[in-house]
C-alpha cells in the first residue's frame, strides 16, 4: 500500500505542476487583469499604470511572471508592493507585497491587491465556514443517497421507487440559485422570518466576521452560538443537499441493482440465506465500489460548488471569496483559490484509490 501512494505522489507532482501552468494561462487570457481594478479611474495617471505593471512584473514576458509567481525567479521576496487605496487608486509600499513574494514553491500566495492581506490568511479564514457548510452538507448527503437508491433498488418498480425516481430527475434538473432563492422566500420571506435568510451568525449577537472576537465566539462551542450557527446552516445545507443528492440516489440504484443482478448474490438466495444478509453484505459492499470512487471525485467539486450557495446565503467561505476576487479583479486571490481547489480534486483522487482498495479485498496494490 505505501508503495502505492509513495508512486501516485510522485505521479501527482507533474500534474500539479502543469495545473500551476493552466491556473496561471487562463487568468493571463482572462479580460482587464490586475491593473483592471483603477485602469478606467480617470485620476489614475499613465506614470502611476506603469508603475503599478513594473511593480507587479507585468512588464516583464510571460515566463518570468509566471516563475515569479511560482517562487522560481525571486526566492527572497524583496521588492515593491501594491496596494488598491478606498479611491481606487495604487499605494506603492516598501514591502514585500504582491509581485514581490516568495512564491507558490515556497508557500507563499501572494498578497491580496484590495486588503494587501496575504492570500493564504484570506483563503484559511474563508475555508473553515466553508468546511462547515461541505461537510455538514457532506454528511447528509452520502447517507441520505445511499439510503435512496438502495432502497429504491431492493424495491425495484415500487411506489417508493417511483416518487425516488421523480424527486431525482426534479432535483437534478432544478438550478442551484433558484432553489435556493425559494427556500429564502419559503422560509425569510416577508412576515415569516422562521429561518435567517443569510450570513453564518446573527449580527446582533455576534461580533463582526474576521475579527479576533468572532472567533473566540465561534470557538465558544456555548449554546447560543451553536444554535446561531445551526440555524444559518439549514437552508444552504438543504440547497447543497438536494442537488447533490438527486443525481447520487439514481447512481447508488443502478449500481446496486446491477450487483443484485450477479451469479453470487443469486447463489446466495438459491442457498436460502436471508433477504437482509444478501441485500447488506454481499450485494451492497460490491454495490458501493462505483460509488465510493464517485463520491470521492466529487468532494472537491461539492466544495467549489458552494460559490453559488456561498452568494446567495452571504456564507462567508471560499465561494463568497471567490466571487468577491473576481468582481475586484484580486488575481492572487483567484489564482490561490484556483490552485487549492486543483490539489484537492488529485487529494480526492488518490483517496478514492486507497478507499476503493480497502472496500475490495480483491484488489491488491
Amino acid at each position: 500500500m505505501m508503495k502505492f501512494v509513495t508512486r501516485r505522489v510522485l505521479q501527482a507532482i507533474p500534474v500539479l505542476l502543469g495545473v500551476t501552468v493552466v491556473v496561471y494561462a487562463i487568468l493571463l487570457a482572462a479580460p482587464g487583469g490586475p491593473e483592471a481594478k483603477f485602469a478606467q479611474n480617470p485620476r489614475i495617471t499613465q506614470a502611476q499604470k506603469d508603475s503599478f505593471r513594473k511593480a507587479w512584473g507585468l512588464d516583464q514576458p510571460i515566463p518570468i511572471q509566471y516563475g515569479r509567481w511560482m517562487g522560481i525567479l525571486n526566492p527572497s521576496g524583496e521588492g515593491l508592493g501594491v496596494l488598491i487605496g478606498p479611491a481606487g487608486l495604487p499605494n506603492f509600499l516598501p514591502t514585500p507585497l504582491s509581485g514581490a513574494t516568495n512564491g507558490v514553491l515556497h508557500g507563499d500566495f501572494g498578497y491580496s491587491i484590495d486588503s494587501g492581506e496575504p492570500v493564504s490568511n484570506r483563503i484559511i479564514r474563508a475555508a473553515l465556514p466553508t468546511f462547515i457548510l461541505a461537510g455538514t452538507a457532506l454528511v447528509l448527503w452520502i447517507v441520505v443517497a445511499i439510503v435512496l437508491g438502495v432502497y429504491a433498488a431492493i424495491h425495484r418498480y415500487s411506489l417508493f421507487d417511483q416518487g425516488a425516481t421523480v424527486f431525482a430527475y426534479v432535483g437534478y434538473a432544478m438550478p442551484t440559485f433558484w432553489l435556493g432563492i425559494m427556500l429564502i422566500f419559503a422560509f425569510s420571506g416577508p412576515g415569516l422570518n422562521i429561518l435567517p435568510a443569510g450570513g453564518m451568525t446573527e449580527t446582533r449577537i455576534s461580533p463582526p466576521f474576521g475579527s479576533p472576537e468572532y472567533w473566540v465566539y465561534f470557538g465558544s462551542n456555548t449554546p447560543q452560538a451553536l444554535g446561531d450557527i445551526a440555524k444559518h446552516l439549514v437552508l444552504p445545507v438543504i440547497t447543497l443537499v438536494v442537488v447533490n443528492i438527486a443525481g447520487d440516489s439514481r447512481f447508488v440504484r443502478a449500481s446496486m441493482l446491477e450487483s443484485l443482478g450477479q451469479d453470487y448474490v443469486r447463489t446466495a438466495r438459491a442457498k436460502g440465506l436471508p433477504a437482509r444478509t444478501v441485500n447488506f453484505k454481499h450485494a451492497l459492499r460490491n454495490a458501493l465500489l462505483p460509488v465510493v470512487t464517485n463520491i470521492g471525485l466529487e468532494i472537491p467539486f461539492l466544495f467549489t460548488g458552494a460559490i453559488v450557495t456561498e452568494t446567495i446565503f452571504s456564507w462567508p467561505g471560499i465561494g463568497k471569496l471567490t466571487i468577491d476576487a473576481t468582481r475586484d479583479f484580486d488575481y492572487p486571490i483567484l489564482m490561490g483559490v484556483l490552485l487549492v481547489t486543483s490539489v484537492m480534486v488529485v487529494l480526492a483522487n488518490l483517496l478514492a484509490d486507497i478507499l476503493y482498495g480497502v472496500i475490495d479485498p480483491r484488489i491488491k496494490y
